[in-house]
């Protein structure tokens, strides 16, 4: 097999609500999510060595552990002889910080398991598949659509028509965010909130929120400062926490108009990471 390469998009939560919790202790949530342009670049090939190598190198490769979302699904791949005895080698260039609430992990693992069920280099049943990325993290389901979805209550994804493409200004401080200690930390639960069929139009994701945001900001004090600078840039839709953060999101209509905001924002405040991108 030639060497391949692929790219591993990041997700964004445009909106999460936390139900309460589900018999698994995993929580029960409700989130509409789409994917952006930000992505890591992963390069697979097959390999003469005993062991799979796993490499991460780029600006947020630091500090991975050595059992990842990658290691574990070549683990659970290899302990099923799903790849016959086959070995790989794979490099990622991170490019989506961490604990940023933007999947990366998750969707490193995702993106290599769609390409290895693409390739037809493994062979899944639907409910095959959904027991691989269950056993992996509760975020790998999401990574094999690169769609805009709702992930409803009972943990169901659900894929949705195309909306308009909305461009954004990421920003991340210098910390990411404990997804274990955001939820653990949540102490109240909204009720269902998806009832509209247009939920990703503009004045329906204006009026959502995410639940973890309360929490984060109490729990990481700066992130109050954050948001507040980010709505106050101009021509700037809405800003909403992704996931349980601690990167936030600014979103606006136009290109020309994220390019100016971003120029501003940069101008108030330098101890931030940024990047603008586009909804795909």
């Amino acid at each position: 097999m030639n060497e391949s390469k692929i790219k591993s998009h990041a997700k964004i939560n445009l909106s999460l609500y936390v139900l309460g919790r589900l018999k698994s202790k995993l929580h029960k949530i409700e989130s509409l999510i789409t994917f952006i342009e930000l992505h890591d670049e992963i390069t697979i090939k097959k390999s003469n060595r005993k062991f799979h190598t796993i490499k991460f190198y780029g600006k947020f490769s630091k500090g991975i552990p050595k059992n990842n979302t990658i290691s574990n699904l070549l683990k659970f791949l290899d302990s099923k002889k799903l790849l016959k005895e086959k070995k790989y080698s794979l490099f990622i260039k991170k490019n989506i910080p961490q604990k940023s609430g933007m999947g990366g992990g998750s969707m490193n693992a995702a993106s290599i398991l769609k390409y290895f069920l693409k390739k037809k280099i493994i062979k899944l049943k639907k409910n095959e598949i959904e027991k691989v990325t269950d056993f992996i993290g509760s975020d790998v389901k999401l990574g094999l659509q690169n769609k805009s979805l709702i992930l409803n209550a009972n943990r169901k994804v659900q894929r949705t028509k195309q909306y308009k493409k909305l461009h954004i200004l990421i920003a991340k401080p210098n910390f990411g965010c404990s997804t274990k200690v955001i939820y653990s930390s949540l102490k109240n639960y909204s009720k269902l909130s998806f009832k509209k069929k247009n939920n990703f139009r503009i004045k329906n994701l204006k009026k959502l929120k995410n639940d973890l945001e309360l929490v984060a900001i109490k729990k990481y004090p700066p992130l109050l400062k954050l948001k507040k600078t980010l709505n106050y840039l101009p021509n700037v839709i809405f800003v909403r926490m992704t996931g349980s953060g601690s990167a936030f999101v600014a979103y606006f209509i136009s290109k020309k108009a994220v390019i100016n905001a971003s120029k501003v924002f940069k101008s108030e405040s330098n101890n931030y990471w940024t990047t603008i991108s586009k909804t795909i």
